[in-house]
């Protein structure tokens, strides 16, 4: 199962696609729960954008950093991907 975080520019006419689970985060933001590769993730939503529409869609590994989003997001994502290593050179300090 892999987690992506969509950011599209209008809200998608439905979010019935091939996930698992889908949650609205913010405005225009979404968390996705999926089996199927990142190109029939976005292709799934690009269909359901207007031709105008933006979007991008990025799978996420770990727990971003965020502030501000729909309630139960945090938990959401520290229960769907790993938490980041403590040994990791790149972690924040």
């Amino acid at each position: 199962m892999t987690v992506y975080l969509a950011w599209t520019s209008e809200t998608p006419e439905d979010l019935d696609g091939p996930w698992q689970e889908a949650r609205q985060i913010a405005p225009g933001l979404l968390a996705l729960e999926s089996t199927e590769t990142l190109s029939v993730v976005y292709h799934a939503l690009k269909w359901a954008l207007s031709d105008e529409g933006s979007l991008i869609v990025v799978p996420v590994d770990r727990a971003p950093k965020s502030r501000g989003m729909a309630p139960g997001t945090t938990s959401w994502l520290r229960e769907r991907t790993t938490p980041g290593r403590r040994d990791d050179p790149r972690r924040e300090r």
